[in-house]
């Protein structure tokens, strides 16, 4: 059941399903997270070296893809139930991407999804993809695994326990449940696929020389089935390093010429005004225009002004749009509206008749612009904050007003993949089946998650990608292996 933030009881409409509430698993969230996991819960070394399904990667995509599968195979029928099915990752610790999101609490889903919140590959293709598998389902999927989600003001839904781990121990524990070898830590290095559609999968044995791995570690494995959801470039330390790109290309697919951060926070001149203004935090409209002053998109929403330029949801939102931009035209820019409740037109209009001090105008409700921000921006016009707007020369006042309601960012980059929460870019769509996320160029490979083309707005949406993506691929890759009756 899902629950507004701060109600134990309220029900959404959005996810009222027929047939009455699912089933709960037990389940205990107040587990201490596992530094490394233990073999005999989580991790198993493989009992052969040959799998009928390999999937690389267990982060959101992967688990998810790993569950699927696992319980595809046995719900059809004896012959499936015995399919082998491994998950493959080269961290030490699991999840760190589940349990460093949303401040720690894992934003698992938004209540809202459509393809609007993407960019990428073609919206009607991202669409095709999450219809497959609905934030509705998602719900119903985590509230099986007895963990019940909260949906907050912003529309993000987040475990009842604010805990993240919460959400990785019940995807560790399904993908367990339902068969599933992982193991861990064993990086990928190479994977080819032979004349007879089986897949060989090498060990980059001088990346991951582990002790925790032994000695006797096979060094490859042999698959009928590989599903790749390795990341993209984002949070490198989590193991998302790029490497799945090279994967990726040497069975046979492409890259996008732009790969690059998203949802990162933009840095900006150290010596612009801004910068002495760290840790406010305001609503404002960001809009990234092109070198002709054409309007190409804008977001609105909580920015915080930081010692090395921008952060919060709103730079991170508008990050991947205004970089791709200025790769097209080095001219675009980033415009900065503090009052969002006004345009320029309608703000000047507004301060001609405003016989008040311009920080007073600023200061109170609705505005209620902090005071240090409220004299900077005064300042930075060249207008005292105590003037009347009103006796203002036209030449200043449309400074201010400019300075309030467009002012030009002057941006110098972005703290790059380290800060960044995904990947712009990847393996396009086009590439793939999208009713199975099978590959059109090498059968039996499947892709999902973060590899792909399609990188999300904040507040949920990537990991619904994660989740619709792979259990789209997870369920497909079972039923062909049902299918072939092997």
């Amino acid at each position: 059941m899902l629950t507004q933030a701060g109600s134990s009881s309220e029900k959404s409409p959005q996810f009222t399903r027929r047939g009455g509430p699912l089933p709960r698993t037990p389940f205990s969230p107040a587990r201490q997270p596992i530094a490394r996991p233990s073999p005999n819960l989580l991790t198993v070394r493989p009992l052969n070296d040959s799998y009928d399904i390999a999937i690389i990667g267990a982060g959101a995509a992967g688990l998810m893809a790993a569950i699927a599968a696992g319980r595809t195979a046995r719900a059809a029928g004896a012959a499936s139930a015995s399919t082998s099915i491994i998950l493959l990752d080269g961290a030490t610790t699991l999840g760190a991407k589940i349990l460093v999101a949303g401040g720690g609490r894992c934003n698992v889903t938004h209540y809202a999804v459509d393809e609007t919140a993407y960019a990428g590959s073609s919206r009607n293709a991202i669409k095709k993809v999450l219809r497959s598998y609905t934030v509705e389902q998602t719900v119903a999927f985590f509230e099986a695994l007895g963990v019940q989600l909260k949906r907050e003001e912003t529309g993000k839904l987040f475990p009842t326990t604010d805990k993240a781990r919460t959400v990785l121990y019940a995807l560790l524990d399904a993908a367990k449940a339902a068969g599933v070898h992982l193991f861990n830590p064993w990086r990928v290095d190479t994977i080819s696929r032979d004349d007879s559609g089986i897949f060989t999968i090498t060990r980059a044995t001088a990346l991951d020389a582990s002790p925790a791995a032994g000695p006797t570690t096979a060094s490859s494995l042999r698959a009928r089935a590989v599903i790749l959801a390795p990341g993209g470039l984002s949070l490198p330390k989590s193991g998302s390093d790029g490497h799945g790109h090279t994967i990726a290309r040497s069975l046979g697919h492409s890259i996008t010429d732009r790969v690059f951060p998203s949802l990162v926070p933009l840095t900006i001149d150290r010596d612009f005004f801004t910068c002495a203004l760290m840790g406010l935090a305001v609503p404002a409209t960001l809009t990234v225009v092109s070198g002709t002053g054409k309007h190409l998109v804008s977001f609105t929403n909580s920015t915080l002004l930081t010692h090395f330029g921008l952060s919060g949801p709103g730079p991170l939102d508008i990050s991947r749009y205004y970089t791709d931009a200025k790769r097209s035209d080095p001219a675009a820019r980033l415009l900065m509206n503090f009052l969002p409740a006004f345009t320029t037109e309608t703000l000047d209009a507004h301060l001609q008749k405003y016989t008040q001090p311009i920080n007073r105008f600023l200061n109170q409700r609705p505005q209620a612009l902090p005071d240090r921000l409220a004299r900077a921006l005064a300042e930075h016009a060249g207008v005292n904050p105590a003037q009347r707007p009103d006796q203002l020369p036209r030449e200043l006042r449309r400074a201010l007003v400019t300075t309030i309601t467009a002012l030009p960012m002057p941006i110098t980059g972005d703290r790059g993949y380290t800060y960044a929460e995904v990947t712009a870019g990847g393996v396009p769509l086009s590439e793939l089946h999208l009713a199975t996320m099978q590959s059109r160029l090498c059968p039996g490979l499947y892709l999902i998650g973060e590899i792909l083309d399609v990188d999300g707005r904040i507040g949920g949406f990537n990991f619904q990608w994660a989740w619709s993506s792979g259990h789209l691929a997870g369920e497909s890759a079972a039923r062909a292996r049902a299918t072939l009756g092997v």
